[in-house]
């Protein structure tokens, strides 16, 4: 894992992508003509992305080309998405043991494909291209096995971990600085409409296939154990475990200097101090 002194901007960030990757094509003949057409030919990460998602989501009807250019006017007409991909390729640096650089992360990680295709979706959905946006969750879903609604909210920082099998569903609101694992759902409990999907907090870490179901809370530093049901809001600080999920153990005190966010340690041990 890497710890970054100071977050670095998006073009920082992509010129070590590019740097990684000149290194690797250099001592890797095979893979010097995919690394400099996926990398190498482009200065900025925006552009590299756009190709990304064209090559990941392209299918019979919609080309690889029409994808990378239909990326591309989403990210110039909102430059925030390529602000939280370069959040969600730092979370995955930060975060992920397996990480073995920037440049692994943004051609191979699956979280952070699903998550930047999400971003373009959402700003189609937002725009009004709902049926486009509803093809391309379905292509997300078929290609790599992620289904986020295009109207679920999703903020930076954000770190999907294996990423199979994840489901987010349309009212769902996810905060900044957030890491899942596989097979996690953000889930309805039924046939309810209007706003039925939970919302998770900053610093919330939520282990694999746990179940996180209805309009609830799951408060900024909880810590979902794995393979849990939650169907009641989680206060802040706390982790649940079970089916149904119920409280294990509360932090009493997360404002001292050792504190480190469930999120970001990834540690999904149950902590020592009780309720």
């Amino acid at each position: 894992m890497r710890a970054y002194a100071a977050r670095p901007t998006s073009l920082e960030l992509w010129d070590v992508v590019r740097r990684s990757a000149a290194h690797e094509a250099a001592g890797e003949p095979l893979l010097r003509k995919f690394l400099g057409e996926a990398i190498l030919q482009y200065a900025c990460l925006d552009e590299a992305l756009a190709a990304l998602l064209g090559s990941k989501l392209a299918d019979a009807n919609l080309s690889s080309a029409t994808l990378e250019a239909l990326a591309r006017e989403a990210t110039v007409a909102d430059p925030a998405i390529v602000e939280a991909a370069s959040r969600d390729l730092v979370a995955i640096c930060e975060r992920d043991p397996a990480c073995s650089s920037e440049l692994t992360a943004f051609l191979y990680f699956k979280g952070f494909v699903s998550l930047e295709a999400y971003r373009v979706n959402h700003w189609l959905w937002q725009t009004g291209r709902h049926a486009l946006a509803e093809y391309l969750q379905n292509r997300l879903a078929e290609s790599l096995a992620v289904d986020i609604h295009p109207a679920a909210q999703l903020g930076s920082g954000i770190f999907i971990d294996h990423a199979t099998g994840v489901v987010i569903g349309e009212t769902s609101v996810v905060s900044d600085n957030v890491s899942m694992l596989q097979n996690v759902t953000l889930g309805g409990t039924g046939k309810e409409h209007g706003d039925r999907h939970p919302k998770i907090g900053p610093g919330v870490l939520i282990g694999a296939g746990a179940s996180i179901l209805g309009n609830i809370r799951v408060g900024e530093d909880a810590r979902i154990g794995a393979n849990s049901v939650v169907l009641r809001d989680v206060p802040a600080f706390t982790t649940v475990a079970g089916v149904p999920a119920r409280v294990v153990s509360r932090r009493i005190d997360a404002s001292t200097e050792t504190f480190v966010a469930p999120a970001m340690s990834m540690d999904q041990h149950f902590p020592d101090y009780q309720i």
